[in-house]
């Protein structure tokens, strides 16, 4: 049998803490683990029970650009969040603006399910390119496969999808429920 050795698995004392201070007690603030993920915990819990997330507020600024910001006049700085990159204020968490580096490319085909939006090409937190109305949350259509105007054949559904296969291009319905391959236009 495999004996394990704990001291492995053991952090030395204060390792977890962290140099901020509880604002409701004033003891330290330790990393604690829950499901929902680690957070930061007051020491003296259940006397406190003071708690945030380790996410909270921590963008790391990349660099600072020579441009105000347009709502406070602070400058505009590139930062990483959990989301990616994005432009914001210094003047966080005073100021909350911020935009995206680049604005999201526009297919021009129409929401199948509203008929008010139209569908854009968006980046999820991994990278993966997906295609959703621009009218979310109100609408929360969305595809993974790149979209093409169309009805299908079997159904009836207005809009089509385009999948590279291993046997080349294939055009299958968006509708989820049918989901059918298409013949191919000629």
């Amino acid at each position: 049998m495999v004996k394990i050795d704990s001291n492995l698995f053991s952090a030395p004392q204060g390792a977890l803490e962290h140099a901020e201070r509880c604002p409701e007690c004033g003891a330290s603030l330790v990393l604690r683990g829950s499901s929902s993920g680690p957070f930061w915990g007051c020491e003296n819990y259940p006397k406190c029970e003071y708690s945030r997330p380790t996410h909270a507020h921590e963008h790391r600024i990349e660099r600072e650009l020579d441009m105000p910001c347009p709502e406070c006049s602070k400058p505009l700085a590139l930062k990483q969040g959990r989301y990616g990159f994005f432009i914001g204020c210094t003047g966080f968490p005073d100021c909350h603006y911020h935009t995206q580096l680049e604005s999201p490319d526009d297919t021009g085909i129409p929401c199948p399910k509203c008929k008010t939006g139209e569908l854009i090409q968006r980046n999820n937190r991994y990278g993966k390119t997906f295609y959703a109305c621009n009218g979310y949350p109100k609408c929360q259509f969305a595809v993974n496969h790149p979209p093409q105007k169309g009805t299908c054949e079997f159904c009836g559904f207005e809009l089509l999808v385009e999948r590279k296969l291993a046997s080349g291009r294939q055009l299958q319905c968006a509708n989820k429920k049918c989901g059918k391959k298409q013949s191919m236009p000629k």
